[in-house]
């Protein structure tokens, strides 16, 4: 299997030139101008348009049980909406129940995905609880090439770590693991749920004031104190306001290690949207919570200004009929998230690039090589480049569209961007040399996806 693709403008991280590209063996073996196709192989006509190394999605729920309802997306569902958005690898989260054994969480996170994706894939681990037995376990996972921790200081009841932040930071910096943090503040969070709903405060108007920025940026500034005590390797997850960016930037003046990831929702959607009547602004109830709109322009010059390393997606479809609606009188039994993963590149490259926010060097940047250099699959993943894998995406820079629901391939039935117009769109995507998506449209076969094994952050 061998795949030409010729004439197109290559774009990387580092420069942008106009080149052949050929590939066989699931790797890219040539790049240059004038490459010949030997007789059998594909050739896409690549002329106009922009090809760049498949797009790396690193916050993505493909599988996300919570206790009242479950995520709608399958493994096959969400690879083939990431690839026709031009994501060739993303990376889930396995999430032990407190007190599981990781590694039986893991099984399962496996029987969800192995055979059934039509992208590469790993997972995150989140950590629950630490002790003695779990950090055994723990080191079995690592051997499986599951490199990055996330903590959650967040959902009191669930999943919060609580007195265990300083002991899961030793641990990984002991064993070279990069740790994510969801960064609030449980407690306070669960304090003021209560006093709203004992008010009577409970639509979703009232998400945003029960985790306020200042609970946010306390939970950025305990997590990097720990970190920066521990000597540890931190990644901020989902971002979202200036406040919490302050923290995280005098963070990393004081000398901590620290990555900063935020989305593409906190990018262009704003609080307003959670405040909809009728209880529409249930589809918009994330954590931390859309952020006044103000929190825009100082994320995006973040961006361009190498400040925030990674864009992401935060990828979490609960349908609005019947997973959202079970807040529908209490506004914190809203499952939190949005479906996200499909819309991130193109929306990135309409509004970040052709804005002129930032160049397409950064856009690679931030949603390919950074998250494959953190992540530990580069250059497999993240690069286009001799040796690397064939993740390619043919990118239609002329192509004018609109977001709909009624045309999306994730598996909900509402869109946050609805009606939102995109300029650009992938046009073919290869992953590891195969085509996946033609002109558009997704032709993959099911289970060419496959498990990559990561290595350590590679800090650049």
């Amino acid at each position: 299997m061998s795949l030409l693709i010729k004439g197109g403008t290559v774009v990387t991280a580092e420069k942008i030139f106009r080149s052949d590209v050929f590939c066989e063996k699931e790797q890219i073996t040539r790049i240059g101008p004038g490459l010949e196709a030997p007789q059998g192989a594909t050739v896409i006509d690549a002329t106009g348009k922009y090809v760049f190394p498949g797009f790396i999605d690193p916050h993505v729920h493909a599988y996300l049980p919570l206790k009242t309802t479950t995520s709608k997306d399958t493994y096959e569902t969400a690879s083939r909406a990431a690839l026709v958005g031009g994501t060739t690898c993303f990376i889930d989260f396995c999430t032990p129940e407190r007190g599981q054994d990781p590694r039986a969480a893991l099984d399962l996170w496996d029987s969800k995905s192995e055979g059934k994706a039509f992208c590469d894939y790993s997972y995150h681990l989140a950590v629950t609880g630490f002790d003695a037995r779990t950090a055994s376990q723990i080191r079995e996972v690592i051997l499986r090439g599951i490199t990055s921790f996330k903590v959650y200081l967040a959902y009191k009841d669930s999943v919060d770590i609580g007195d265990g932040l300083d002991d899961v930071l030793r641990f990984a910096r002991e064993n070279n693991i990069l740790t994510m943090a969801h960064c609030e503040d449980a407690a306070a969070i669960d304090a003021l749920q209560k006093k709203l709903v004992a008010a009577g405060r409970r639509g979703p108007q009232w998400h945003y004031v029960s985790r306020p920025p200042e609970i946010e940026a306390g939970g950025t500034r305990r997590f990097l104190e720990a970190a920066g005590k521990a000597g540890a390797l931190a990644y901020v997850v989902h971002l979202s306001c200036e406040e919490a960016l302050n923290e995280a930037v005098a963070a990393r003046k004081r000398g901590v290690n620290v990555w900063i990831e935020t989305l593409i929702s906190f990018l262009l959607l704003d609080k307003s949207h959670a405040e909809l009547p009728d209880f529409e602004g249930a589809k918009y109830v994330v954590s931390p919570p859309l952020r006044e709109k103000k929190n825009q322009d100082i994320l995006w010059t973040a961006i361009r200004e190498g400040v925030v390393d990674v864009v992401s997606s935060d990828h979490a479809p609960f349908d609005f009929a019947g997973q959202k609606s079970l807040g529908e009188n209490d506004f914190t039994k809203i499952p939190n998230g949005m479906p996200t993963l499909e819309d991130r590149v193109n929306l990135l490259f309409t509004y970040g690039f052709k804005e002129k926010r930032f160049d397409l060097r950064r856009l690679v940047q931030v949603a390919s090589t950074t998250p494959a250099k953190l992540f530990g699959l580069y250059p497999k993943k993240g690069a286009l480049r001799v040796g690397s894998d064939a993740d390619l995406v043919v990118y239609d820079p002329d192509y004018v569209g609109t977001i709909s629901r009624r045309t999306h391939h994730m598996n909900v039935d509402y869109n946050p961007f609805e009606g939102q117009v995109i300029r650009g769109r992938p046009l073919t995507v290869a992953v590891r040399g195969r085509i996946v998506v033609r002109e558009g449209r997704f032709v993959g076969p099911v289970g060419w996806g496959r498990f990559v094994p990561r290595g350590p952050c590679q800090p650049s």
